[in-house]
């Protein structure tokens, strides 16, 4: 299953000069923000369907049947299916079911996170201007079902609620600033704000709030939510290679075994682990580690990296991301390997997709975990990749 899959240039180009025309950036103006978007983008109607010809076209000359490919049958699994998430073989049972979007506090005292292994797409964007720009984690999740403590749960902000809705997803958290107020009632928001377990880990209360097992069946059933994929789904988030994908193979790329972002709080740094093929996440000096699955690192196959404009929105360092772009720089990593690519969300609840730079199609990403970072702009230039 691939949804807006971009196939030329051509078409990328009409995406970037739809978007600019529709001059959705200022998404953070806190007037703006209480109204539906003003322009969203049929991606149908940008590859167009017509046809050139004519009858003074000179005859195309016989030429040999060209040789076919015999289609290879696609694996199936009994009672399973590949993750729209992640690629993945899962439970076949999960199939229409929606993830959610945990708002996980990513101060140095709330560590040890709890679960954190769990999620199947992890993004880390800044939280605050302020405390050095602390960052909060919105990780994603599709089989809530097996939780048995994840967190600790902290408020939102706006940003976040843009996000989970490319994912059908229910956002948990616990509160937020007043600036959330008018995109909580957004049709297609979702969102259990409060009202999870409590654990005595012997810190003080705003970091002992987690999700529990039966928390979630609890907060469905007395909600108006229903637990599956409702009309605002947006259909598969990523497209996914059907073999391992080799950035030097579709593009230019460079080496990447370590990457380090501008975070300075918490001194986010992920690196290439060449016996799982994957990167493993770094804070605050050391390794994350998940004490509810054997103390596991927190490690991607995937990493998305984006340049992203912000506005803040007061003295104490609330902000918004300009989340609706188009065309701005990110980069794609994997195996060992950077690319540079460009990213385009074009409204509210719409997927944000990624294109090679150079080609303008759009990216395929390796089955696994996907690690997405939003880095704000007046930063970018500090991103280390080595």
């Amino acid at each position: 299953m691939k949804r807006k899959n971009i196939r030329n240039k051509s078409i990328a180009l009409l995406l970037v000069a739809a978007m600019a025309a529709a001059s959705m950036t200022a998404c953070g103006n806190k007037e703006d923000s209480a109204k539906e978007p003003a322009t969203e983008i049929n991606f149908a109607d940008l590859t167009g369907g017509g046809s050139s010809g004519g009858s003074d076209a000179p005859e195309t000359p016989d030429v040999a049947e060209p040789v076919t490919e015999p289609e290879t049958q696609e694996e199936s699994r009994e009672g399973m299916y590949r993750s729209e998430i992640t690629n993945e073989w899962i439970d076949e049972s999960l199939k229409n079911q929606r993830p959610i979007a945990v708002m996980v506090d990513n101060e140095k005292t709330a560590l040890p996170h709890y679960g954190l292994t769990e999620a199947d797409v992890v993004y880390e964007i800044m939280n605050s201007t302020a405390n050095g720009r602390i960052t909060r984690f919105m990780a994603i999740v599709k089989d809530w079902g097996k939780i048995e403590q994840f967190g600790s749960i902290r408020s939102t902000r706006s940003t976040n609620i843009m996000l989970a809705a490319e994912w059908n997803a229910v956002l948990c958290h616990d509160g937020g600033p007043f600036y959330i107020n008018d995109w909580i009632a957004k049709k297609y928001s979702a969102n259990f704000s409060g009202g999870f377990s409590r654990v005595d880990n012997g810190k003080s209360r705003e970091f002992t709030e987690y999700i529990c097992k039966g928390d979630l069946d609890k907060k469905f059933s007395g909600s108006k939510y229903t637990t599956e994929y409702n009309e605002y789904y947006q259909g598969q988030h990523y497209n996914f290679s059907n073999s391992e994908v080799d950035l030097s193979t579709v593009g230019e790329a460079i080496d990447c075994t370590e990457i380090e972002l501008p975070f300075p709080h918490n001194s986010s740094r992920l690196q290439y682990n060449e016996s799982t093929g994957t990167y493993d996440y770094y804070e605050y000096g050391q390794a994350h580690t998940d004490p509810q699955h054997g103390n596991a690192q927190l490690t991607f196959k995937n990493l998305l990296i984006q340049d992203t404009t912000f506005k803040q929105l007061d003295e104490n360092g609330y902000l918004i991301y300009n989340a609706i772009d188009s065309g701005r720089d990110a980069y794609y990593i994997t195996n060992g390997k950077a690319m540079e690519v460009t990213w385009i969300k074009p409204a509210e609840n719409e997927i944000t997709i990624y294109l090679n730079k150079q080609t303008g199609e759009q990216i395929e990403l390796n089955t696994g975990k996907t690690y997405v970072a939003l880095v704000p702009s007046d930063s970018w230039g500090q991103v280390v990749i080595k």
